[in-house]
């Protein structure tokens, strides 16, 4: 069984009358009045669902919904409690050299604070068990959900498997959004949390 959730976050080009205009009763659609941001976004949906495995979706389609079974196995085989899809390991595209480099020291910078050993720490596709996102104090509003959700839950001490996925990257013309600042709060939030006191990062303990 799935759950399909869409959090319209105040779009403003054309895709809240299309979504209005959807009837489908496996489809639960959230609206914002004004965009929030990608983290905002995220906690909506996630006060909304219902089922016991979550993978964020963003709706450029920069990624294959088909590959989510590939998410799925390590959960499935009790292997981990969040899987991740690298680019890395999966797709020979790059966006710009500038996302790519910057996703590369993100990554780096992750292992380097918190012993893990992630290749793309900023991929969209990010597969947790419900209980697990739900035990973390998530503060997120805009892109900070990766570095904070990665960051955080390295430090409860949860495993992160990644698998390979591919990648159609977007330009900047058909409406790519990150930008550079949005790098510099990352490596914040990666240091930042790496000394946070561990009973800040909890929600609830599980």
């Amino acid at each position: 069984a799935k759950e399909n959730l869409i959090v319209d976050d105040g779009s403003d080009d054309g895709t809240t009358e299309i979504l209005k205009n959807i009837n489908d009763k496996d489809l639960k659609i959230i609206f914002h009045p004004k965009n929030y941001g990608k983290g905002t976004a995220i906690k909506t949906g996630l006060k909304n669902i219902t089922g016991d495995l979550i993978i964020v979706q963003d709706g450029d389609l920069e990624y294959e919904p088909s590959e989510y079974i590939k998410l799925l196995h390590p959960i499935l085989n009790n292997e981990a409690e969040i899987v991740y899809g690298s680019r890395i390991l999966g797709s020979k595209n790059r966006s710009y050299n500038r996302y790519y480099w910057g996703g590369r020291f993100l990554s780096s910078l992750t292992n380097m604070l918190y012993g893990s050993h992630l290749t793309d720490e900023p991929t969209c596709y990010k597969l947790f068990k419900k209980k697990v996102i739900d035990s973390i104090n998530l503060e997120c509003k805009g892109f900070e959900f990766c570095p904070e959700i990665t960051s955080k839950a390295l430090r409860i001490g949860y495993k992160i498997i990644e698998v390979p996925i591919s990648y159609n990257p977007r330009s900047m013309a058909e409406g790519k959004k990150i930008r550079w600042y949005d790098g510099l709060y990352a490596i914040y939030i990666l240091i930042k949390n790496r000394f946070t006191p561990i009973s800040k990062i909890y929600k609830a303990r599980i």
